[in-house]
């Protein structure tokens, strides 16, 4: 089968255009390629994937001048995506990954195919997307008066930053910030995305103050107040706290309540980073844990990870409307207003061609609904509450914190090696894991501590594949420290 063109051709001749040969088929096929995928996903894999040589080849290959066979080509892209790391798999418990619900790719599919573009009005869109935002606001539990669904995480932080400069720096857009010292403050936690929007907001790193953690790695409330009354005693203007509602590592809530207390006494923007935890604001288990959002002002939550949708897919909540527009509000004589106190939906936010992401969650929610989600949520969190008790039980695992969420960090321990050498263990037994391929994990470093990480955010992930994990990190650990001791010994592998 190929994919011919001619309907293309046809059109810059002058002749009509016409459906492309092959189509169906191709449609076809996608639908069994895609089939196939999702029935994989429902059980781990046996091992992981290399890459086969002929692929590979194909993969060094120079730029193609005539067409192509589609079906080729298609099998190709199904054959690299396979051998490759897939987030979807039940046992997928490295980093914080989506999960690849069934109608997020139908609705990538639709987004993609009328590739609506939100910089603009674009009619029904508009509300549609406007209503995700809405759901999204009733679901964790914030007074959002507006927000929008930006590329991720890093941009969402980004713009919340954008939008804390101009309100704490007036004309900073305009006038830049040189001259005028300005600090932002976050827990020694805190997702490097929030490094990176200060360096991109010309404010410079050293203006990003850490804040001290507690004994669960949530940032200190008066360690925060302390830090900003010595720099404001040193001239230096506040831009923004940045709480984080489930920290990368270890799954800790900030105290919310405590520093919007600190924030509202000393008038600075709070922004809490929910990217990864703050759907576990609508469970019965772990809501108390976020006490306190409803008074951000502005709130990150990413659809791509814990609500399990396709990359990417986040979403930006604002409590109050105003500081978006004054951030990026602009008029370009290629994009004019209707009305002269209305704006494009792009002068509210930083990034202009916009497709419609908002769709994926949108239709996720009709179909699935809000306490289906809830309940895939709340399965994650007895997943990691029921590996945080396998640990403790287990002689030869050690749980480096109580998660509060649904991460679990702990390690391997081998008798009668130091911590340096269990350090070194653990890294290359995570990376023994992964090349496995039955449980994929990452290592970490928790309290300087090299560690296995874990983190249930697959609503696939059952609660008898639980056990897995320490079954194989037992497995390759033991059969891991036997080769070392030997090698050390002289003795060989």
């Amino acid at each position: 089968m190929a994919y011919i063109p001619e309907h293309l051709l046809a059109a810059s001749l002058g002749g009509p255009p016409s459906a492309p040969t092959g189509r169906a088929d191709l449609l076809e096929d996608l639908h069994r390629h895609l089939t196939a995928a999702w029935e994989s996903y429902d059980r781990p894999r046996a091992s992981e994937p290399g890459v086969a040589a002929d692929l590979a080849d194909r993969l060094r290959g120079t730029l193609p001048g005539a067409p192509g066979a589609a079906r080729t080509a298609l099998d190709d892209a199904v054959r690299v995506l396979e051998a490759s790391v897939s987030p979807s798999r039940p046992l997928f418990l490295a980093y914080v990954g989506s999960t690849g619900l069934e109608t997020g790719v139908v609705a990538s599919a639709l987004a993609a195919a009328y590739d609506v573009n939100l910089a603009t009005s674009a009619g029904a869109a508009d509300l549609l997307d406007e209503q995700a935002v809405r759901w999204v606001s009733e679901f964790v539990g914030h007074p959002t008066a507006e927000g929008h669904f930006t590329s991720g995480g890093q941009t969402s932080n980004f713009t919340a930053l954008l939008a804390a400069r101009e309100q704490a720096l007036p004309g900073a857009r305009e006038q830049g910030v040189a001259g005028r010292p300005a600090t932002v403050y976050c827990s020694a936690e805190a997702h490097h995305s929030v490094v990176r929007a200060v360096e991109a907001a010309g404010l410079g790193r050293r203006a990003l103050r850490r804040v001290p953690t507690d004994a669960q790695h949530r940032m200190r409330p008066d360690e925060l107040r302390r830090a900003l009354e010595r720099d404001r005693a040193a001239g230096f203007t506040p831009v923004a706290v940045v709480a984080t509602a489930g920290t990368t590592l270890t799954g800790a809530v900030d105290p919310l309540a405590a520093i919007a207390d600190v924030c509202e006494r000393e008038g600075v923007w709070l922004h809490v980073d929910g990217a990864y935890g703050l759907p576990a604001a609508a469970t019965r288990t772990a809501g108390h844990l976020f006490a306190g959002l409803d008074r951000a002002d502005s709130v990150t939550v990413d659809a791509h990870k814990w609500l399990g949708l396709q990359k990417s897919c986040s979403v930006l909540l604002m409590r109050r409307r105003g500081p978006l527009r004054a951030a990026f509000g602009h008029e370009e004589h290629y994009m004019l207003h209707e009305e002269e106190d209305t704006g494009n939906p792009v002068d509210h936010t930083f990034e202009y061609s916009r497709p419609l992401r908002s769709l994926r969650l949108w239709l996720s929610l009709r179909v699935h609904g809000a306490d289906r989600f809830r309940t895939w949520i709340e399965s994650t969190l007895a997943n990691a509450a029921q590996l945080a008790d396998q640990v403790r039980a287990h002689s030869d695992f050690e749980l480096l914190h109580e998660p509060m969420l649904s991460t679990v960090c702990f390690r391997h321990v081998v008798p009668g090696v130091d911590d340096a050498g269990l350090d070194a263990h653990n890294e290359r037994l995570a990376r023994m894991m992964q090349a496995d391929g039955r449980v994929f994990l990452a290592p970490a470093v928790v309290d300087g501590r090299t560690c296995l990480r874990a983190c249930f955010v697959n609503f696939r992930t059952t609660a008898e594949a639980v056990s897995t994990v320490l079954e194989v990190a037992e497995e390759l650990g033991i059969s891991l420290a036997r080769d070392t001791y030997a090698a050390k010994s002289g003795m060989g592998v």
